[in-house]
């Protein structure tokens, strides 16, 4: 598994996005963003695949945490990421490490 196989990733609390990263070009940005929005707002895991690339999301406690991947990665590499994004940024915030501000408030 290539360093290139996970290629975009954001944080989103509710459909505003709130941090987001990658080092390629595409129009998988505007691809993950459109689903976003119409993601359920229940906590759970959601998988589409478009385009070779699979856009994964886990969806917990009113965030959304996204990853897009070549579709040779499967889906177990991209939900263990979102997994360990979550993890770390539960854990960050909730000992005040971090803090995650709505610019728009």
């Amino acid at each position: 598994m290539g360093q290139q196989s996970l290629i975009y990733s954001f944080v989103a609390r509710g459909t505003v996005i709130l941090a987001d990263y990658t080092e390629f070009t595409g129009n998988f940005t505007s691809v993950a963003a459109q689903c976003l929005q119409k993601l359920p707002a229940s906590n759970n895991k959601f998988t589409y695949n478009c385009d070779g690339h699979t856009f994964n999301y886990l969806v917990e406690n009113g965030f959304t945490y996204c990853v897009v991947a070549v579709e040779s990665a499967g889906r177990q590499i991209p939900m263990a990421f979102l997994e360990r994004v979550k993890d770390f940024l539960t854990r960050n915030t909730a000992e005040g490490k971090l803090q995650l501000q709505n610019p728009m408030a």
